[in-house]
């Protein structure tokens, strides 16, 4: 059974940064495109970054661009988000996400698996 788990969330003041670390039981996750995505309350759920199976490939939604950076450990079965220069509009629920697809999608109905997510709080 695939089993996503989000953590790493909390409270940040603006400017500051946090990882969050998402823990995948994925079968054959190397080879499984995965991404961030995040909700705000009252919000659509957006994407954030993905990454290919191999990490050769990134893509980051144009707000976190240049402040967030995707990464995993095919290894440990872990992919991380860090998050630099934090603004109070990134406050959301941060979730991590399986891509259906090998290319990265930025559609939601495109990825299969879903962690519950991690809260991520900026203050201003």
């Amino acid at each position: 059974q695939v089993q996503l788990v989000e953590s790493g969330g909390g409270l940040v003041q603006a400017g500051g940064s946090l990882r969050l670390s998402c823990a995948a039981s994925v079968q054959l996750f190397s080879r499984k495109t995965m991404g961030w995505f995040r909700q705000a309350p009252g919000k659509e759920r957006e994407f954030v970054a993905g990454i290919t199976g191999n990490g050769d490939s990134t893509l980051y939604a144009d707000s976190v661009k240049g402040r967030f950076t995707i990464s995993r450990d095919n290894a440990k079965n872990m992919v991380y988000l860090r998050m630099n220069s934090l603004k109070p509009e990134d406050t959301a629920v941060y979730l991590c996400a399986a891509d259906r697809w090998a290319l990265i999608s930025t559609a939601p109905s495109e990825y299969d698996y879903w962690g519950q997510g991690t809260q991520v709080t900026v203050s201003s």
